[in-house]
């Protein structure tokens, strides 16, 4: 064997021992996560949970490892899309994926949930109309909840969550948060792992609340780099670069998001 080969041998070697390194943590990940979900249904005396299925990735995954922990029979999926926006693929991914787990599911259009705060007393602004559907859907997962014995399972990732990316009593309304332990990045991982469907791995993240909205758009940067520099601030750095001054204002601002209520 000539010497070439030889490095060439070693440097593959090297590859597949991290790679087997990454999917053995990936894999103690996802058993994590679904003894958790399991322990956390059997501590409040719960066999059953429901969830909002957008058609984006992290509700697919939340989908898919509850089904692993609880078994299809006590999980729930409501598909909930506001028809006055533009969202039919999302619509259709959600269901494709809630029928190949072969979990009951609902499709319940919130516009005639919305379309009461038109006639309040003063004019909604554009930042209350977005946010009103995500705490729409929350009293709809609720209501299911509380009818039927369940408990509510949230959707949002680590990357979310650190950042305050989300709505308040919305989207962060729930009993538990399924993947709050993943970064954006790691969601994909897993995903891809555990089978998501390509349509909804490769769809560009987005709160749907508004047409054309993508989060890297609202937010100015990739997921990529957005994980990399919370895992600098989770490792005790401070921020640097403007990106990172960027994140870390931004954490700060919904700093309230993340605690419970004061009481004064």
């Amino acid at each position: 064997m000539t010497r070439g080969n030889r490095t060439q041998e070693t440097g593959n070697s090297r590859e597949n021992a991290v790679f087997c390194v990454l999917l053995y943590k990936m894999n103690q990940q996802i058993q994590n996560i679904t003894d958790n979900i399991k322990h956390f249904l059997q501590k409040a005396n719960k066999t059953k949970a429901v969830l909002g299925l957008s058609g984006g990735v992290d509700s697919a995954l939340v989908a898919k490892l509850a089904i692993m922990a609880l078994g299809k029979e006590n999980v729930m999926a409501l598909i909930m899309p506001n028809n006055a926006l533009n969202h039919d693929q999302h619509v259709t991914d959600a269901e494709t994926w809630a029928k190949e787990l072969d979990i009951e599911y609902h499709i319940i259009a919130i516009d005639e949930f919305i379309g009461p705060f038109d006639d309040l007393p003063w004019q909604g602004s554009d930042l209350a109309n977005m946010n009103v559907q995500a705490r729409v859907r929350a009293n709809i997962l609720y209501h299911y909840a509380n009818s039927n014995d369940a408990l509510v399972l949230g959707t949002g990732n680590k990357t979310e969550l650190t950042l305050g990316y989300f709505t308040k009593y919305g989207d962060g309304a729930c009993d538990c948060e399924v993947i709050g332990s993943l970064y954006k990045t790691d969601v994909w991982a897993i995903g891809k792992e555990l089978g998501l469907l390509e349509a909804i791995l490769s769809k560009k993240p987005s709160a749907t609340l508004v047409d054309g909205q993508t989060d890297e758009g609202e937010i100015g940067m990739s997921y990529s780099e957005m994980d990399d520099i919370l895992k600098k601030f989770e490792s005790g750095k401070k921020p640097e670069t403007e990106n990172e001054l960027k994140l870390y204002k931004r954490m700060q601002a919904t700093l309230h998001k993340t605690i419970p209520p004061a009481v004064l």
